[in-house]
């Protein structure tokens, strides 16, 4: 079996508990204090004010809400304003445009921007966002080489450098002039607009050999993409000039130009006979090259949303989730799926067979506003001949997340490409810890059946890579269920600590680490092994503890693996544990 793409690329939905007071009673009626007033001797005592509902606090109507969207939306200005309809204008979703303008205040704002861009990050580990730098870059180039009465980055041709980045080739016209026309656009001679194709070999969501022509018919710099390659020709409206080849030959007059009714008006020649039957093509590429980017798994998207009753059996899969401290204002959630081979289904070609998955995930926060979205496909491949034995394997993908500390809604729909009926669905309520500055804390304790250094220029970078390490983690088929392990395998443990005191005589750290693994039947220690601190790195305050143990010599079973961080300097101490199942 071979991965041909890990999933590098996910979203739980978590409730929002709503609580509800109910309103108190009106006070009695008139005729009613009288009869109290009879009971009291003729006096009449004043009834008990009912204390008034703060109207600032009550719940708002539908259209009370809608109207404070309304004015928050209205109330979008200055540094924020400018980020939306400027900074990102060419590469936001619809989704994300939309939920930053129901965003109420700036805290949330400045949060969703952060966010924005760290999950475009290719090496979220590293503090520098080469794409965030990358996207600015191409903004100020833009500036620079594209303004035209306008800043570059409002011109088309800003636009799509913005997007798509700098194009493989690029045929440029500056000054017009005499023109010898391709066969495809009529062939014979005529003299042009300012005008310039730029080619790209492949964009995705596009196409491959993608040709974008840009056409300057003012002649003032501001060169506009169009579909009509006829555009450019500066003679098109005048009699007898600048004809096609038929034309000359007078096998086509150029009056039939205009009469077509067509997108262009190129004219007959030699190569033009497709050109009608393609038109439709032009106006798709045209569409999806301005169009914001799509969601591709709109499927998935829409059972998400809908919760759809399934028309087939569940896809089964199963999710771990693990919490790594990136900052102290960003957590690296690394979400690993397990999927068993057996479940999906499989085309087989050439000997060959071939899974396909396609993977949609969103994290919500507790307002259910998606703060982010993620998808992938990936493959499984096998020879045929080998599928029935490899059908119980596991196929593992991982997606490292980039969050504040904070409660999170994560949903991921999985849907087996080659059987349209085959969906899963997984949410679950996420809480990422916050790691306070002056508190010892841990990452998660993450049990891996595979461990191993990276080499630098792959450091924070690719799946399963955390800093300069590889770590493949073991997912459980469920919240109470161990992993497993084989006899014949290693038992990799990986965790990280965090906030370790430093002695101010010494300025180092002072620390035991503890590790131990006990036999859960006999409650036997079958390990128990301490370290320092200090021999592994003195003068840091986070450390990362890495251990591989060989389990042949285990009985089949069930254990429990401790790590246990004595600080002696910052007189602090914390514990992790994991079970895992040994098996023959």
């Amino acid at each position: 079996m071979k991965l041909r793409h890990m999933f590098t690329g996910i979203a739980v939905l978590m409730l929002a508990s709503v609580v509800w007071s109910a309103a108190g009673q009106t006070a009695p009626a008139a005729d009613a204090a009288a009869a109290t007033a009879q009971d009291n001797g003729g006096v009449v005592k004043s009834p008990p004010v009912a204390e008034k509902p703060d109207p600032l606090k009550r719940r708002l109507t539908d259209r009370e809400e809608a109207d404070r969207l309304k004015n928050t939306r209205a109330e979008l200005k200055g540094e924020y304003k400018k980020w939306l309809d400027e900074d990102v204008r060419w590469i936001i979703t619809d989704e994300e445009e939309r939920a930053f303008k129901n965003l109420a205040n700036d805290e949330e704002r400045d949060q969703f921007i952060e966010q924005f861009w760290l999950r475009r990050n290719p090496n979220p580990d590293s503090p520098e966002n080469e794409f965030k730098d990358e996207h600015y870059a191409r903004i100020a180039y833009a500036n620079e080489h594209f303004a035209a009465g306008k800043p570059g980055w409002m011109t088309d041709r800003g636009h799509i450098y913005i997007a798509y980045g700098k194009p493989d080739n690029i045929d440029s016209h500056p000054s017009g002039g005499s023109y010898e026309r391709p066969m495809e656009e009529g062939g014979g001679n005529t003299s042009t607009f300012p005008f310039e194709v730029w080619h790209y070999r492949y964009l995705e969501g596009v196409g491959d050999n993608i040709d974008i022509e840009f056409v300057d018919t003012c002649m003032c710099g501001d060169y506009h993409a169009t579909i009509d390659r006829s555009e450019k020709d500066a003679l098109k409206n005048v009699p007898g000039a600048g004809e096609t080849m038929y034309e000359q030959m007078g096998q086509a007059k150029k009056a039939d130009r205009f009469s077509g009714g067509g997108l262009e008006q190129l004219g007959a020649g030699p190569g033009t006979q497709n050109n009608q039957s393609k038109e439709f093509d032009r106006i798709d590429q045209f569409a999806k090259l301005f169009a914001p980017p799509p969601v591709k798994f709109a499927d998935l998207d829409e059972f998400l949303s809908s919760a759809k009753v399934l028309n087939g059996p569940p896809f089964l899969f199963d999710v771990r989730t693990d919490y790594v401290k990136l900052t102290n204002d960003t957590v690296m959630v690394p979400l690993t799926l397990q999927i068993r081979n057996g479940d999906i289904t499989y085309s087989s070609k050439d000997g060959d067979s071939t899974g396909t998955v396609n993977i949609l995930g969103r994290v919500s926060n507790i307002n259910h506003r998606v703060i982010q979205t993620f998808e992938d496909t990936v493959k499984v491949e096998t020879p045929t001949d080998l599928l029935e034995r490899t059908k119980n394997n596991l196929s593992v993908y991982w997606k490292a997340l980039p969050l504040p500390p904070g409660r999170y809604k994560v949903e991921i729909a999985i849907k087996d490409v080659n059987n349209a009926d085959h969906v899963g669905v997984w949410r679950r309520s996420l809480d990422v810890p916050k790691f306070d500055e002056d508190r010892l804390a841990s990452s998660s304790l993450i049990l891996a059946d595979q461990m191993e250094r990276v080499p630098s220029k792959d450091v924070g970078t690719g799946n399963f890579v955390i800093g300069n390490t590889k770590l493949r983690p073991r997912v459980p088929p469920s919240i109470t269920t161990p992993v497993t392990f084989h006899r014949a395998q290693n038992l990799n443990f990986w965790m990280q600590v965090y906030n370790l005191g430093i002695s101010d005589s010494t300025k180092k750290n002072d620390a035991t680490i503890e590790y131990q693994i006990l036999d859960l039947a006999t409650n036997k220690q079958i390990l128990d092994s301490q370290e320092s601190a200090q021999k592994l790195n003195p003068n840091a305050d986070q450390l990362t503890l890495e251990k591989t143990m060989p389990l042949a010599s285990l009985e089949p079973g069930r254990y429990q693996v401790t790590i246990t961080v004595n600080d002696v300097a910052g007189k602090q101490q914390i514990s992790q544990s994991a079970p895992f199942i040994v098996e023959q």
